[in-house]
Parts: structure tokens; C-alpha cells; sequence
């Protein structure tokens, strides 16, 4: 095993955990949710999968708007592990609007598969509506991780607004000799139901990783993907985005946050637009130096593309009394009522007091900030409670929240360990 590749085994958590996690998470048939891609490319080598029936026709908590949420206390996601969560709420649809639909990473077969939940009841129920089968990440293991669902808000290329895109990296168990990552896009035109190859975003020059896609649409409407990029000899990773006017060509490709010190890792982008339009991304920053140990920061763009220097790395939200995050955070608006700006509500896996230790709820936090994510983040109790205090690939690992339309509401996706297995819950609870 290379240095770069101990490396990236032994830090970005899903990479970070070695040994016991990898052995942990075979015996559900994925690996330690280590970023993931492949190599190749082309419609030829996917397929569409599809899954339970046709959608309804009407959404049974909202027709022509998005729907409340309703509260409801912790449930599995579904019946067995899955890593990863993704949640978001039809807005774009038509009479599908309200509909909320839930990603998955997980086994099947030993294969690694997209899973699509859907909930027509604001997030009270979720059933298997459809699947991403691409034999990119099948036969037994060549691996798949870190997936995105995302919604068009507007046209691209010929894509209408409410087409759903799913990506994730593929092919991160590969033997190294053979390896080359890639990030590769599908999209569902049926409410996710079935799914059909879109593009490769990227592929990897060599054995090292591409991770965590996540897209936006940037000021000129352009369809953007950011991922973490570990194939520049400069940087052990850093944040890199590309843009596409259709979603099947990509290009532009630049750094948006890259650390001076080689061994820095920047990663795990989520971005989210203000009502003003400006762009906030949130991200984890590992590094040797104890000041960063993969806390958590943000930083900001004017038009969702440039996002100033790279060098930059943004600043720490924190709580009025210095408590921080570290790992796998994720970001998310909503309105607010009398704040024309809305708020952002913010989760990371583990919560740390001001001197570095453990914060008592971490696990069970939420911060909101009503300012555009500047001056002090504020504590709200978290929808699900992740019980497990272990710092790997599972528990309360990139947890996805999902406010309601008015903001009253947050739905929760999160993953927490039940017995050897990495399970996903959700729950609602007010904002």
C-alpha cells in the first residue's frame, strides 16, 4: 500500500477507520463508504433500474406545493444498512410536489446500489420506490460511496426542471494496479422510479480517489458539481468543481478549496443558495494540524462558482460559547418567519466544546444561524438521536436534514449502528 493510499485509508473517516471498519462494513457487502468512482464511461455500461410501481396521482400531503412535514419520532429509513442518506422534498414536479424522496448507499448482493425511498405522508412513512444498478459498482464489491439526490430547480439541456439527478464515486475496491475512480451521474424523469445514465462527471488520472459529489446551479444557471479530488500530487485532497450547461459535458474544472500544506485534506462539500443569492458552502478540513482534525468550516460565493482564493480556507462556525463540529458535515435553509434572509441549519458528526472535549449533545444537535451562517450558530435537539459514540463510516455520518416549506419543520436522516449494522433513521421534530 502506497503512503498516499495509507493515508487516505486512515483519515477521512468512511477512509479513516481501516481496518475494523472495512471488515465491519463487508459483512454488509460495502466498503467503508471510502469514496468511490470508476474508470469507465459511456450509456453502454449502465443500466436503468427500476423500481415499485408508477407514482400516484396526486402526492398524498401536498398537490401544486410543497408540503408540511409531520413530526414523528425515530424510524428506520428501511429494512436493512445504508450509508450515506440524502433527503429532499419535490418542489419542482408538478403534481408531485411535496413528495419527499430518500438516497441510500447500500448492499445488494454484494453489489453496491443507489436506493430510493419516497414518503406521500411528510416523512411519516417511507417505501422502496426505485434503484440504481449499474454494473460499475457490482460484482462483488468494486465499489460505490457517497451518493447525491438533487432536484433541477430550472432546465438544463434538454432536462426539465423536476428532473432528479443521482451521482456518486464508483470503484474505490478496484486493486490499485487498475483503479481509476470516476464520478459518474444518472437521472430519473418519473419521480425516481427508474433511472437511466447520465454522464461522467470525472475520472480519475490514477489509482487515488474522486469523492462526495454534490451539485448546485450557479448564478448563470449552470449546472455545477463539486467533489473531493485526491489526484493532484500537491494535495493529498482538495475541493475541485466543474460545470455543465447540459449535464452531459463537463469542464471549467477549478479549485475551490485547497490548502497550502500537501497533507491538508478539504472535503465532503455541501452548498446552499440565500435568498439573497448568495452561495454557502460547508466542508471538513483534515489535517495534521490539531487546529483543523477535520473541523468543520464554511465560506461563501457571490455567484455560486467563484469562490475567491483557494488557499482561503474559510472560517469555523462555532456556538456563542465555542462549540464546534468535526466530520462529515451537512448544511440546509429554510425560511424563517420576518427574515427575509431564512436560516441555515447545520449538522457534523461529533460536537466539541470550546477546550476540545466532547460536547454532552453531541449526536442530538442541530445549529440554525439566521444570518447567512455569520456570527454565532445556535443549539436546537436534533430529530434523531445517534446512541452510538463510535467516530467511523456510521454513526450520525453526513446526516441529511430536510426542513418543511415554512421552516417549522426538520426532518432528519441519519445513520446509527443496530447491533453490526449501519442503519438509517428519520424523524421530525420543530425548528
Amino acid at each position: 500500500m502506497s503512503h498516499r493510499t495509507a493515508h487516505r485509508t486512515a483519515r477521512h473517516h468512511a477512509r479513516k477507520v481501516a481496518a475494523v471498519a472495512v471488515t465491519a462494513v463487508a459483512a454488509f457487502g460495502l466498503t467503508a463508504c471510502q469514496d468511490t468512482s470508476d474508470g469507465a464511461s459511456g450509456a453502454a455500461s449502465s443500466t436503468a433500474s427500476q423500481g415499485s410501481g408508477a407514482p400516484d396521482a396526486e402526492a398524498k400531503n401536498g398537490v401544486g406545493g410543497a408540503a408540511s412535514l409531520r413530526k414523528t419520532g425515530p424510524k428506520p429509513l428501511r429494512g436493512g444498512a445504508g450509508l450515506y442518506p440524502r433527503a429532499i422534498r419535490l418542489e419542482h414536479s408538478g403534481k408531485d410536489n411535496g413528495r419527499v424522496l430518500a438516497s441510500t448507499v447500500v448492499p445488494d448482493g454484494g453489489h453496491g446500489i443507489g436506493d430510493v425511498q419516497e414518503s406521500t405522508d411528510g416523512g411519516v412513512g417511507f417505501n422502496q420506490v426505485g434503484k440504481i444498478a449499474d454494473p460499475e459498482s457490482a460484482d462483488g464489491g468494486k465499489g460505490l460511496c457517497c451518493a447525491t439526490l438533487y432536484e433541477l430547480p430550472q432546465q438544463v439541456g434538454d432536462m426539465p426542471a423536476g428532473t432528479l439527478l443521482w451521482a456518486a464515486s464508483f470503484g474505490q475496491n478496484e486493486p490499485e494496479s487498475s483503479r481509476h475512480m470516476s464520478i459518474r451521474v444518472f437521472k430519473s424523469t418519473d419521480v425516481g422510479r427508474t433511472w437511466s445514465y447520465l454522464s461522467t462527471v470525472a475520472t480519475a488520472t490514477d489509482a487515488n480517489g474522486l469523492w462526495e459529489p454534490e451539485f448546485s446551479i450557479d448564478a448563470d444557471g449552470n449546472l455545477v458539481c463539486h467533489y473531493s479530488d485526491e489526484t493532484d500530487p500537491n494535495h493529498s485532497q482538495k475541493l475541485v468543481a466543474v460545470r455543465s450547461r447540459d449535464g452531459v459535458s463537463w469542464d471549467g474544472l477549478h479549485d475551490t478549496v485547497a490548502s497550502a500544506p500537501t497533507s491538508d485534506r478539504p472535503g465532503m462539500a455541501v452548498v446552499r443558495k440565500l435568498p439573497d443569492g448568495k452561495y454557502v458552502m460547508t466542508y471538513e478540513i483534515c489535517s495534521k494540524d490539531p487546529k483543523f482534525s477535520c473541523v468543520v468550516h464554511v465560506r461563501t460565493s457571490s455567484d455560486g462558482w467563484d469562490w475567491g482564493d483557494p488557499a482561503d480556507l474559510g472560517t469555523r462556525p462555532e456556538t456563542a460559547d465555542g462549540k464546534y463540529f468535526r466530520h462529515a458535515p451537512t448544511l440546509a435553509w429554510a425560511p424563517e418567519d420576518g427574515n427575509p434572509q431564512g436560516k441555515l441549519l447545520l449538522v457534523g458528526q461529533v460536537m466539541y466544546n470550546a477546550d476540545g472535549s466532547k460536547a454532552e449533545g453531541s449526536g442530538r444537535t442541530v445549529w440554525t444561524n439566521s444570518k447567512g451562517g455569520e456570527g454565532a450558530w445556535k443549539e436546537i435537539p436534533a430529530p434523531v438521536t445517534v446512541k452510538s459514540d463510535k467516530i467511523d463510516f456510521c454513526p450520525n455520518y453526513s446526516s441529511s436534514l430536510l426542513p418543511s416549506a415554512d421552516g417549522h419543520q426538520l426532518l432528519e436522516v441519519a445513520t446509527d449502528y443496530d447491533g453490526g449494522v449501519c442503519r438509517p433513521y428519520h424523524a421530525t421534530k420543530g425548528t
